[in-house]
């Protein structure tokens, strides 16, 4: 079976506020109040919760502390998982198309590195995990990408052919993931990283959902 593999934050659904809030709190909890801005760290947020830690104590003066950064990741992750829709919202027309990949004999399913239980919440939390056959998280399993063997493991949960598939994502991490496996990338343009995906230099990029099929047909079959 053909299958298509999706990223999920930043590519299915805009998750930065609520992942930026959760690094917050942990800043919050240091005495140092807010180091990211909603608007202007989106693209951090997106690459994870030790990035956006990074960052923070780079602003305090302190990007050497690593132990810290440690320290905090679990608080994080709490921070997150209680407040994890909040401000998340699916971009739109990101599950009709994924209904119309299903309705044209695709499988589809989700490759992300954000931790599964996390995902599995989030994605249920919007009401959608049940559309997709699979989905595979950073700690599922000892890979995660640019792994090629995360994304092809993917597939095969889904019950698709790893020879006939691609991933949808928005990163250089989605876009080098499927230069390893020798498959196709569609990369979104409409995220917090949309100005950079071109350089990257992926099969095709896609400004809204609604193009998504035909190249997915294109590409694929």
């Amino acid at each position: 079976m053909r299958t298509v593999v999706f990223d999920l934050d930043g590519t299915l659904a805009d998750t930065s506020g609520d992942l930026i809030a959760a690094a917050n709190a942990c800043f919050q909890d240091m005495g140092v109040g807010n180091q990211l801005d909603p608007a202007r760290d989106a693209g951090t947020a997106l690459r994870g919760g030790r990035a956006m830690l990074r960052l923070g104590f780079e602003r305090l003066g302190r990007a050497d502390e690593e132990a810290d950064i440690d320290r905090y990741y679990p608080v994080l992750l709490d921070a997150y998982e209680g407040a994890i829709d909040t401000y998340t919202m699916l971009y739109p027309g990101a599950m009709d198309a994924v209904e119309l990949l299903r309705n044209d004999g695709y499988a589809v399913a989700i490759c992300t590195n954000k931790p599964e239980y996390l995902a599995r919440l989030l994605m249920t939390r919007l009401g959608v995990l049940e559309a997709f056959g699979a989905l595979i998280g950073a700690d599922s399993l000892p890979t995660r990408k640019p792994d090629p063997e995360t994304l092809f493991e993917t597939v095969r949960r889904a019950g698709g052919d790893t020879g006939r598939c691609l991933l949808v994502g928005d990163t250089v991490t989605d876009r080098e993931t499927s230069r390893r496996a020798g498959v196709p990338s569609i990369l979104v343009t409409f995220g917090p990283n949309g100005e950079d995906v071109a350089a990257l230099a992926p099969e095709a990029m896609i400004d809204a959902y609604d193009q998504l099929s035909g190249v997915v047909r294109r590409l694929i079959g």
